[in-house]
């Protein structure tokens, strides 16, 4: 057995297991008929991401739950991946063109995405890197990019099944539209942006009445040239006989009417609204209620084009606001000018004000909406915090079709081929819909046609009246004899590629093979699915989380198994489960899904959401402010398991986080701790065989237990059990409060220095080092999941490994083994006793640090309290003594008034402590006033308590619900407390 060296080296611990992790496969997942399962699936990153801290704690927590799963027997599987991230790696790789002086467009579209894909073979994998050195345990052998040819197919199969369902359509609607990008965004990309702007008073002159005015304000004013209407509530009087009239727009000058609409705010400005339908979402409305005309001044760019006008034409959107209000001005149009603060949407990923735009665009209707709300709300899925289930729901209550075109190169690209503006002579006409009727009588199910209703005409029809037919087909990508035929016909694939969150939408189940049958049963999607638990943010609740959620409900489904579990590794409550099959269960779904469906097809039975890490001012980290640490080099400052357990640490359930890097340290320090201790034991004596759990409590005697060796066991046993429900609560950082607590107060501080009298005894010596043993071994297998390296490291150095292997290898009970051997529970009067001790240990240390003497040993104390007290005192005074550093504690009653300063024990600090009042004695120094001050925060401290506690009590809901136990345990808690006030108000008085 090797030496436990005397300081810890992280890196080199870190890098030895890692590769031993590999080499043994620890990591695979693979299905077993005798086990339950576990999956988690890792929510990608994108293909251009470094490892940032969110994502430090995000996987940390992951893979603290897949390696939980793997001590409690199950077969675990963490499905690791990136994603392809459209606009991010087309900007990152365009970005490095310009650099070049060239564009996407001087190379066309094959040549330009051979350049993405070598960029993504070069730098694409940074990030899957980087978890490696944070310990992440993924099964990096199923590893899965969304642009990957499986992948791909999968996306575009559910494209061809929506498109045939009805559920995908083509249509020229508003959008948020990116001109950084140049390319239109959902509503949850859009970032909403408090912005310092200028309110512009603008006055329109009445065609009939020169002279006459009607006053809009606006913060738009290069929009202008594109106005076709001013609008006024029909209810406002002082605009009812200007209904009907026009006014003359003062920037490329026209007449427009106004019109009376409900949708203008009366109290808003003057009441009149400039109505621009091509930039406004509501002015777009408006104007379709009133057949208004559509006058776009915008290019794509956010350039102001010929429609704008001279002067105009050409500038920028932002140049253009100031010459429109210059050009204003000189018109005698400009009434004025006010600051004014509004909210403006900015593109989440280029960070620039998005523009409202009416461009054609692909739409999809959500499927299963309804059992997606059930799901939840019926507790199939649970959200942790349950906080977020009702924001969950009120989207769902309120969602909208979803925009899934992007205006990009770099993604899937839609597989649907249309004829372009000029087709159509009546030879290819008749052609294509022969070719079509053929190819639906041959009952082909991988491609599909749709035509607007106004076009659904007989084949039969004249050339003439079919002359510029609109036609989209739907191909799916292994039809390639189709997709041919159709280039053959003239027709072209439509040019726009998916929102690469339609293909994050299916990761739970297209990353088990979906739609390959062959691909699903070697994935073993049938004993994976539906995946356990999900770890993610609450920013991507919408973009991510629902969509996931209908996903899986859509396009999941339930068949007959004829395999035998044993042969297909099914999980046992799942037998007989298996995915749709894109050529038969990919029809439409009309009915309603049962619970028994919805259970099934759920893509995880949990979702996780963190908290968001942001500094100390309240700012979320990011690169662009500076605020943010590199989490690779915390690695290697303070090692992965310091990083790991001190972030955890500060992450309370579902709540933003406040970062720190002293946790960090301390989670170092934490780690080092663990290794000294650990060092001190195999110091201590020697390492009998520690193989088994069964052969280190076989050396425990228990009749030779003392009050000591029962706490630290019991409290070992609580721990464990706390700790499982820390995990099925999903309380990460209570975890980490509680494993902290025992192991540096209850074993190091407290049993480790009370076992060094009974090192010196061979009578206790033997036991004593049993017990140490039984500790270290499951306190390590407890920290495993939060500090796997230092973990698995002195597992093999304490010897607990039977022939070399790991740490996940061993389950985490002991209880039931460590009671047989007893032959009894424990003596919790002995418990109790010695938690009160330590208790007073820690309130006397405390006396000291408050009074600048911790490290001081010569320090004497003065106790008042009953004789039964004091007894306990009497029992264990070498003991007290020696933790609490101390001359001796002496009972107040005993000694004469003269030995004490002359104002008495009222002149010496004090605190009022689990075995009575207890002044610390120094003889001189004392510092009345700082003593009053301290008591009196103390006071004001415990008021709280006090005020809290009562409230408890006095809410009906608490009492009427909890359970007597623990109403009894707040009402002595109250009594506890006023007992302990009552004392510090008397100590103060008697200060004066």
């Amino acid at each position: 057995m090797a030496e436990i060296s005397k300081s810890y080296e992280p890196r080199d611990v870190e890098k030895k297991w890692y590769a031993a992790w590999l080499d043994a496969k620890a990591f695979a997942g693979v299905p077993a008929a005798d086990k339950k399962p576990y999956s988690i699936v890792i929510p990608p990153p994108n293909v251009t991401g470094v490892l940032t801290m969110g994502h430090v704690l995000n996987n940390t927590l992951q893979d603290i739950l897949v390696r939980r799963a793997r001590q409690e027997g199950k077969s675990a599987l963490w499905i690791p991946g990136t994603d392809h991230a459209g606009i991010a790696t087309q900007t990152v790789v365009e970005r490095e063109l310009r650099k070049q002086k060239k564009t996407r467009h001087d190379f066309g579209r094959e040549k330009f995405i051979e350049k993405v894909w070598a960029w993504r073979h070069e730098k694409g994998g940074i990030i899957l890197e980087q978890l490696r050195r944070l310990g992440a345990s993924c099964d990096w052998d199923r590893t899965h990019f969304t642009m990957d040819p499986a992948y791909s197919r999968a996306v575009l199969t559910v494209f061809v099944d929506l498109f045939r369902k009805g559920h995908i359509y083509r249509g020229k609607r508003m959008v948020n539209w990116c001109p950084a990008s140049q390319t239109a965004l959902s509503d949850e990309e859009v970032i909403m942006k408090p912005v310092n702007g200028t309110l512009y008073h603008v006055r329109y002159e009445l065609a009939d009445q020169p002279g006459k005015f009607i006053e809009v304000k606006t913060t738009r004013p290069e929009t202008i040239p594109g106005d076709v209407a001013i609008a006024v509530h029909p209810e406002d009087p002082r605009y009812a006989s200007l209904i009907g009239k026009t006014v003359w727009r003062p920037l490329n000058r026209a007449q427009i009417p106004i019109i009376a609409d409900t949708a203008v705010d009366r109290e808003f400005g003057s009441g009149a609204l400039k109505i621009t339908p091509a930039h406004d979402k509501v002015d777009y409305e408006v104007g379709m209620r009133h057949h208004l005309p559509v006058l776009d001044v915008l290019n794509a760019d956010g350039t102001l084009n010929e429609l704008a006008g001279p002067g105009l034409a050409g500038l920028d959107r932002f140049a253009g606001r100031k010459k429109a209000a210059e050009l204003l001005e000189e018109a005698g149009a400009l009434v004025g000018e006010e600051a004014y603060a509004n909210n403006v949407g900015y593109s989440e990923r280029a960070d620039v004000p998005i523009e409202p735009r009416l461009t054609w665009q692909w739409w999809l209707k959500y499927p299963r909406v309804e059992e997606a709300k059930a799901a939840v709300r019926d507790g199939h899925i649970k959200f942790y915090p349950e906080r977020w289930s009702k924001v969950y729901l009120h989207w769902l209550e309120n969602i909208q079709d979803w925009c899934i075109s992007r205006q990009l190169w770099w993604g899937h690209r839609i597989p649907v081929w249309m004829p372009p503006a000029d087709w159509g002579t009546k030879e290819q006409i008749f052609g294509l819909f022969e070719y079509l009727r053929v190819l639906k009588q041959s009952g082909r199910q991988d491609f599909s046609v749709k035509l607007p209703e106004n076009e659904k005409r007989a084949v039969g029809s004249t050339g003439q009246e079919l002359a510029g037919i609109s036609v989209a087909i739907a191909v799916q990508p292994e039809a390639t004899d189709i997709v041919a035929k159709l280039e053959e016909f003239g027709l072209i694939q439509d040019s726009d590629v998916l929102d690469t969150w339609f293909s994050s939408w299916l990761w739970p189940f297209a990353t088990m093979g979906w739609p390959d049958a062959g691909e699903m049963k070697k994935a073993g999607l049938d004993y994976f699915y539906p995946t356990t638990t999900l770890v993610t943010g609450p920013d991507i609740i919408f973009f991510w989380v629902a969509r996931m959620i209908m996903a899986g409900l859509e396009f999941v489904g339930e068949s007959p198994m004829n395999s035998k579990p044993e042969a297909t590794g099914q999980r046992p409550e799942a037998r007989g489960k298996i995915p749709a099959q894109p050529t038969s269960s990919l029809t439409p779904l009309a009915s309603r899904l049962s619970e028994k469906e919805i259970a099934e097809r759920i893509p995880f039975r949990n979702v996780y959401f963190t908290g968001i890490i942001r500094d100390q001012q309240g700012r979320k980290m990011s690169k662009s402010l500076g605020n943010s640490p590199d989490p690779l080099d915390l690695i290697d400052k303070y090692g992965a398991d310091g990083l790991r357990f001190g972030i955890v640490s500060i992450a309370p359930q579902g709540q933003d986080i406040r970062f720190q890097e002293d946790r960090i340290e301390f989670g170092k320090n934490f780690c080092n701790k663990l290794w000294n201790a650990c060092r001190f034991r195999q110091m201590s004596g020697p390492m009998e065989d520690n193989t088994s759990l069964q052969t280190i409590i076989g050396r425990l005697e228990p009749q030779k237990f003392d009050a000591d060796d029962e706490t630290v066991l019991a409290k070992l046993e609580q721990l464990s059990a706390h700790v499982e429900s820390c995990f099925q609560t999903f309380d990460f950082a209570e975890a980490t409060q509680i494993l902290y607590a025992f192991f540096w107060n209850d074993f190091c501080d407290w049993y480790v220095e009370v076992s060094k009298s009974k090192l010196q005894s061979p009578d206790t010596k033997t036991n004593c080092l049993a017990i140490q043993d039984l500790v270290l071994r499951q306190t390590l297998l407890l920290l495993n999941p939060f500090i796997p390296f230092i973990t698995e490291e002195l597992w093999h150095l304490l010897g607990y490994s039977s022939k070399e292997r790991l740490i996940q290898n061993y389950h985490l009970q002991f209880e039931v083994e460590l009671n047989s051997r007893m032959g009894r529970r424990f003596d919790m009067a002995a418990v109790q006793a010695v938690q009160q001790l330590q208790q007073f240990v820690s309130e006397a240390r405390a006396l000291k640090a408050e009074q600048a003497a911790a490290s001081s040993k010569d320090v004497g104390f003065l106790l008042e309290c009953s004789d039964e007290k004091w007894d306990v005192v009497v029992k264990s005074s070498a003991k007290l003594n020696r933790l609490i550093g101390t001359a001796g504690i002496v009972q107040a009653k005993e000694l004469k008034e003269r030995s004490l300063p002359s104002s008495g024990l009222s002149s010496l600090p004090s605190k009022v402590t689990s075995l009575g009042t207890l002044y610390l004695n120094r003889s001189a120094n004392f510092d009345t006033a700082a003593e009053k001050q301290r008591l009196t925060k103390e006071i004001e401290t415990l008021t709280k308590h006090l005020a809290s506690t009562g409230a408890k009590l006095a809410n009906q809901a608490f009492v009427g619900k909890a359970p007597l136990a623990v109403i009894e345990g707040v009402k002595k808690q109250l009594a506890d407390l006023q007992a302990k006030k009552t004392e510090m108000e008397r100590l103060r008085a008697a200060l004066g």
